[in-house]
This record gives C-alpha cells, structure tokens and sequence, in this order.
C-alpha cells in the first residue's frame, strides 16, 4: 500500500508501519448517527459506550434513526438509556443541526477538513477531537493529525523521545514530525494507537474538550 511506503521514509515510524496491520478507512453514509455515538461514547470504557449505543438503537427498531427522529424522541426516555443530561442535550445538538443544516456524507465530502471543523465545532457538545476522528473513521479522510489526542501524545513521546514538560513545546514538535507524513497521517496516527495500546482507537483517551 502506498501509504506503508510513505511512512516508512520515517526510521522510528518504519517499525511500526511495516510489523503492523494494514489500516483500511472506511467511509459512512450515516454521519448524524456517527456523531451522536462518538458523543455517547465520551469518557467511557468501549464495553459501557457499545452497551449504552445498543440501547439507544433499541429505541428505533435497531435501526439508525433519523435526526427528526431524535428530536422526536422525549428527553427522559434517552436519559433512561444510561445517557447524561448534557449528552442527551448535546445528542439533540447534533439532530437540531443536521435537520436545519445538514451534515449529510455528499455535503462535507465537497469540503476540506479545515471546512468541516469550522462548519461542526458551532454544535454545542461537539469538539475539534471528536470532529478530527469523524473525519479519520466516517469521512475516511487520509490525512488528519490529532495533535491533542492523548494516545498519540503519550506513543510520541515514547518513540521519539519527546520533552512532555511543555505542552506548547510538545505539540510543536509532534506537529513538525507529523509534517513528514502527509498526505498519510491518519495511517500514521492508528498506527501510533495500535502500538501504544494494541487497538485502532482508545475512545478513553480522548482529551477534554471545551464545551462552547
């Protein structure tokens, strides 16, 4: 594949690329969808966030229900699902946004990545991070690099030897590293989670995202 090619220019990176699985992106049709489950899934354990998303399909016949859906869908009964108030708001959030906007997959694949966080980040409960694996996991996107991830951070600094004690400093030197990788950074980042925590992404290891 290409991108093993690429990111094999990179001595340290090279071990982890070539003695790894290959990586395939896959793109969703479905992105409202998406979103609510990332957003369900912040600050739990994978096995919670699957338990609790499975509930929430219970309610529409185990089938991904429509954004009006959502809406339509009282608060206490999303609450009953194991969701907090903030996430049930934030849930409606996303709905609110895609019936009055739209977030279809056609839409945001005519946009850049930069255009697409600018155009999601006015959702409240939707942050940069969860916006930046959005692209990586349901947009399919090839080269996005989630410099505030904590997983990516903390593989960084170990196979780089990085300085952690200034986080200014840190993020400037994983950003430059990064730059060598392009236009394959999203290979490069499951490749940094899988070797730190032998799995694709650690949804625990998101960082805190500031709520507008």
């Amino acid at each position: 594949m290409d991108y093993i090619i690429h990111l094999s220019k990179d001595k340290k990176l090279k071990k982890l690329v070539e003695n790894g699985q290959t990586h395939k992106l896959i793109k969703r049709k479905n992105i409202c969808t998406y979103l609510c489950a990332s957003i369900m899934s912040q600050q739990l354990s994978t096995k919670v966030a699957d338990v609790i998303y499975k509930r929430f399909l219970t309610l529409y016949g185990d089938k991904e229900p429509t954004a009006q859906q959502i809406l339509d869908t009282p608060f206490e009964k999303l609450r009953a699902i194991g969701l907090s108030n903030n996430k049930v708001s934030y849930v409606k959030n996303v709905a609110q946004f895609e019936t009055a906007f739209g977030m279809d997959a056609k839409k945001l694949a005519k946009m850049t990545n930069d255009e697409v966080i600018e155009y999601l980040i006015v959702i409240k409960g939707v942050g940069r991070w969860t916006i930046e694996m959005l692209l990586m996991f349901a947009l399919g996107r090839e080269d996005v690099f989630a410099v505030d991830d904590l997983g990516i951070q903390n593989a960084m600094i170990k196979l780089y030897k990085l300085d952690n004690t200034d986080k200014k400093k840190l993020k400037e030197d994983m950003l430059r590293l990064s730059k060598k990788w392009s236009p394959y950074r999203t290979y490069a980042c499951v490749h940094l989670w899988r070797w730190k925590d032998n799995v694709p992404v650690v949804k625990e290891k998101r960082p805190k995202e500031k709520i507008k």
